[in-house]
């Protein structure tokens, strides 16, 4: 089983292939992820983990349809990324796209748009405070009742940190 850790930064994980666009010790293909095509073969990964990587990329379109490429039929995609409510999302300049709960619904048979395909195994926010863990415990579950309610009218009050996403690869 062949699983790649896209945009590894420092988070080198052993059994995966770890890629990033610095050269630092762990880092197995060194890469910027901008520049297609990525350094792989079609069809070459059983797994993708990308954490906190996809809101620094110029296009996203783009690399989604990459990752699909490089991916087998079936292959999962885990996506860490920032919530849009968290203040820490506008702090990095680096930061070009935000996320929502429902932002890979564009990636569905759902939507008209001409886009690659993917199925939404999962997904859930995440209100994750290192000096509040109990607090974790409490607002995870609350916020993951209906997320649509709460990026609507309550997100701005209890900002959480990130979004995960499994995609499931469609060929």
């Amino acid at each position: 089983m062949r699983k790649l850790n896209l945009g590894c930064g420092l988070d080198i994980k052993k059994g995966y292939v770890n890629l990033d666009f610095l050269s630092i010790r762990g880092v197995d293909v060194v890469h910027d992820l901008n520049k297609f095509p990525y350094p792989f073969k079609d069809n070459e990964f059983d797994e993708v983990y990308t954490s906190h990587v996809l809101e620094h990329i110029d296009d996203l379109v783009k690399v989604m349809g990459e990752l699909k490429r490089i991916c087998k039929p079936g292959a999962r995609i885990v996506v860490r990324v920032p919530h849009f409510s968290c203040g820490l999302t506008y702090n990095d300049p680096t930061h070009k796209t935000f996320f929502g709960y429902f932002t890979f619904d564009c990636f569905t048979d759902a939507c008209f748009y001409d886009l690659p395909r993917f199925i939404i195994a999962k997904r859930k926010l995440n209100f994750t405070r290192l000096a509040f863990t109990s607090l974790n415990y409490v607002f995870n579950p609350i916020i993951n009742i209906n997320p649509k309610m709460y990026e609507r009218f309550f997100c701005w009050i209890l900002p959480c940190s990130e979004v995960l996403f499994v995609l499931e690869v469609i060929k």
